[in-house]
């Protein structure tokens, strides 16, 4: 499971993040999110997307499971073409809905990973998260982090979510 929380970017935090963070890299991610052609993923909570970034993933996130973080069983699968993956999904019926772009710093704290993100259209925000079947733990060990950086007033909504009640 990924559990995971969001922030919007305040004050001094990047530099707090690279004080106690290893950077790994920054890529550029284009996601591209697809409805299913017979229920609606915003009413069930769910998405399904194709992401382009250094690699190209085929994504499925099931419903958020508690109120307090963007938890979520996550299934992922590198695949080799995104033009042929994209085609397929419209052949079975799935209708492509929006494109969220960004630029993501990934930086690492043991077994955490937190990201910088600049999404296009919304600003900065700070991720952060972490693989564990263990959902209270590994919320405890987020927003403890969290705390150290100064981060308050955590974002349930994806960057889908965002950019759909922005416009």
């Amino acid at each position: 499971m990924e559990i995971e929380v969001k922030f919007k970017v305040e004050g001094d935090v990047l530099k707090r993040i690279e004080s106690i963070a290893e950077f790994l890299k920054e890529v550029r991610e284009e996601d591209y999110y697809f409805n299913h052609p017979c229920r609606d993923f915003r009413e069930s909570d769910e998405a399904l997307r194709i992401r382009k970034s250094d690699g190209v993933f085929l994504t499925y996130k099931g419903p958020k499971v508690d109120a307090e973080t963007k938890t979520r069983e996550e299934i992922e699968v590198e695949i080799d073409e995104f033009e042929k993956a994209f085609k397929m999904l419209e052949r079975l019926g799935f209708k492509f809905v929006a494109k969220v772009s960004k630029v993501r710093r990934i930086y690492a704290l043991n077994d955490v990973k937190v990201t910088v993100d600049r999404v296009e259209g919304l600003g900065e925000f700070v991720e952060i998260e972490l693989e564990s079947e263990e959902l209270e733990e590994g919320k405890k060990r987020i927003f403890e982090i969290a705390k150290a950086l100064g981060l308050k007033n955590p974002i349930r909504e994806s960057y889908l979510e965002l950019l759909s009640k922005k416009h």
